[in-house]
């Protein structure tokens, strides 16, 4: 079970070349797939992560040109987080003055130092120091160095009305436990090194999410098969009665979804194939890739897409 834990994070965006700009050059990520929302196909998939794109460090955004802001409400992700090494902290605050990126005075958050901070379409997002995270080797393709790179994801934070429900899913079938409280935020922990937190905060009546630019699609959680997917789905439905798509081929990973009991949009993926699975890893996210039943309307996809690096 110490695998388990958060395989991808996927958020809406404005313009697809600022998000490529700020993701890749501010934060030093690599663009590891650019690909198309397969039901969607007119919309890149961008997909940002560590040099492979390794489940646990992924950030993809579906960028829509002109999209209307969303707004967090209760229902939704408050709040994504990477990890950087603990001495990394004040170099990222150095460096997002330097950027002109909006951000918030250094503050621990159940001990940990965390910067938060808002990407160019207004998603909130976190770096929180860990002396774990100091050994993890980072990308290093960036102008970022390799001693301050980020280093996958912290976690993610819910806002959500209680906490009963999705605190029973995270611990009886994706194999969290409490790691701590402060406030109306209870953590829970899975082990995985890479995304291995998510904070559930209980607020009671607020206003609901509106979903658009900034704001968080769906959070996916690791499996590491089909057989331990399935595993999971059967929970889902015999215990919870809860209900669960079908499975979908999303070329690097098998995906099925479902609404928690607090109302966030859950996804439960693959670790396999991975994303080497139709270029190679050097080359990666360079090219436009397409699945094979979009491949027959390339042109016109191609012809409707903004140009991005």
């Amino acid at each position: 079970m110490s695998q388990n834990g958060i395989h991808h994070v996927t958020a809406f965006s404005g313009d697809a070349t600022r998000n490529v700009d700020f993701y890749t050059q501010v934060l030093g990520l690599r663009l590891v797939k650019k690909t198309v929302n397969f039901d969607d196909p007119g919309t890149y998939h961008l997909y940002y992560g560590d040099e492979t794109g390794r489940p646990g460090t992924i950030l993809t955004f579906f960028p829509i040109a002109h999209a209307a802001p969303g707004r967090v409400g209760i229902g939704e992700t408050q709040e994504t987080a990477f990890r950087v090494p603990r001495a990394a902290i004040g170099w990222w605050t150095h460096r997002f003055i330097e950027k002109g990126v909006a951000h918030e005075t250094l503050a621990p958050v159940l001990g940990e130092p965390t910067l938060r901070f808002r990407d160019p379409d207004g998603l909130m997002l976190a770096l929180v120091g860990t002396e774990a995270a100091e050994t993890d080797a980072p990308w290093t393709g960036a102008e970022v160095p390799a001693e301050h790179a980020i280093r996958g994801f912290h976690g993610v934070t819910l806002l959500l009305k209680e906490a009963e429900g999705t605190a029973a899913i995270l611990t009886e079938v994706f194999g969290f436990h409490e790691a701590g409280r402060e406030g109306a935020a209870t953590r829970y922990a899975s082990g995985a090194p890479e995304g291995g937190f998510v904070t559930l905060r209980a607020v009671g009546e607020f206003l609901r999410g509106r979903q658009g630019a900034g704001s968080v699609h769906h959070i996916a959680f690791r499996a590491g098969d089909d057989a331990e997917q399935a595993r999971m789905v059967e929970t889902l439905t015999r215990t919870y009665g809860l209900g669960i798509t079908e499975q979908r081929d999303r070329q690097y990973f098998r995906s099925v979804y479902f609404r928690e009991p607090g109302g966030v949009l859950f996804e439960i993926a693959t670790d396999v194939p991975g994303f080497a699975v139709d270029e190679p890893v050097e080359t990666l996210g360079r090219d436009l890739k397409l699945p094979a039943f979009l491949e027959p309307h390339r042109a016109q996809i191609e012809g409707h897409l903004p140009e991005v690096a």
